[in-house]
């Protein structure tokens, strides 16, 4: 058989075809990408004309300030508060919800309606819930006999806080995703297994938990990447604070960026969170190529 090779016309045609979509991805993202590798390497304080290159200073000086090792911990603290909840209660729900049933897309509606909801809007209707002094959480706290938890003013309060929300918004999201995983299972992989006696629990642990395991791997890394990337809701409910407690890398950018104009550590703080980031899209893109979907 003949192998047939493009001609450099041909190249071009099929570069004039792709052009228009590689422009946006270098305006968009590989230009400001290398602009903020460079200005990692500087001392410029997004003001003046003229800074100097400072090399790796700015990386040494992140890793060892005190505000960025709160801050790493904080997001690692974040994202497993996060995850853990979101994967567990997705699939709880995925379960009572897979099959049809009168009302069950109703409530999948219903459980789904957060995601899409902007986080500005949802952080600030939870932050009236979290109000220390006339907030519903509180008033129901009341009701039940307990004192009223000063949320917003203590560092575990709110961070719980944030927490609640964050994991309210995704569990719809992560809910569809089991949905469609379980429904792949074969149903005679099932009946093969009741013929043999095995109990519900046993179907789950030894059926149903292996067969979703790609899935959940996938969403234990994706939604790990969302809490990394944090921002709308701490922005909202708790500007950091207090006293940093709540002050995750994305939010510790920003604040270094725009509220204290270095934008040297500002971009190294940026390019450690690509790197984190990236290390976890590589670990899902490997290990899924690990697994057989059904």
């Amino acid at each position: 058989m003949k192998i047939h090779f493009p001609t450099v016309l041909e190249k071009f045609k099929v570069l004039l075809f792709v052009l228009p979509l590689l422009l946006p991805l270098l305006a968009f993202w590989l230009l400001p990408f290398g602009s903020s590798v460079y200005i990692s390497f500087t001392d410029w304080d997004y003001i003046s004309p003229e800074y100097n290159y400072v090399g790796l200073d700015n990386y040494e000086y992140m890793l060892t300030d005190d505000d960025f090792l709160q801050a790493l911990t904080n997001t690692f603290v974040f994202a497993l508060g996060v995850v853990i909840p979101t994967v567990v209660l997705g699939l709880a729900f995925a379960l009572l919800l897979r099959k049809e049933f009168r009302g069950s897309r109703y409530y999948r509606a219903i459980i789904f309606s957060p995601w899409i909801t902007p986080t500005v809007a949802v952080s600030i209707v939870w932050t009236w819930v979290f109000e220390s002094k006339a907030g519903l959480a509180n008033l129901l706290l009341n009701e039940l006999g307990f004192s009223s938890i000063p949320w917003f003013e203590t560092g575990a309060g709110a961070m719980f806080a944030v927490m609640v929300v964050t994991v309210w918004q995704a569990v719809g999201w992560t809910m569809l995703f089991y949905i469609s995983a379980l429904n792949k299972i074969p149903a005679s992989l099932y009946e093969a297994s009741q013929i043999d006696g095995c109990s519900a629990w046993t179907r789950f642990t030894r059926l149903t938990l292996p067969l979703i395991s790609p899935t959940t791997f996938f969403l234990i890394i994706v939604n790990m990447i969302t809490a990394v990337q944090a921002f709308d809701q701490f922005q909202i409910m708790t500007q950091g604070g207090p006293s940093g407690s709540t002050r995750t890398l994305l939010y510790l950018f920003y604040q270094q960026a725009f509220e204290q104009y270095e934008m040297g550590p500002a971009a190294a703080c940026s390019v450690i969170i690509l790197l984190i980031t990236g290390v976890l899209t590589l670990i899902n893109t490997m290990m899924g190529k690990r697994w057989v979907y059904y």
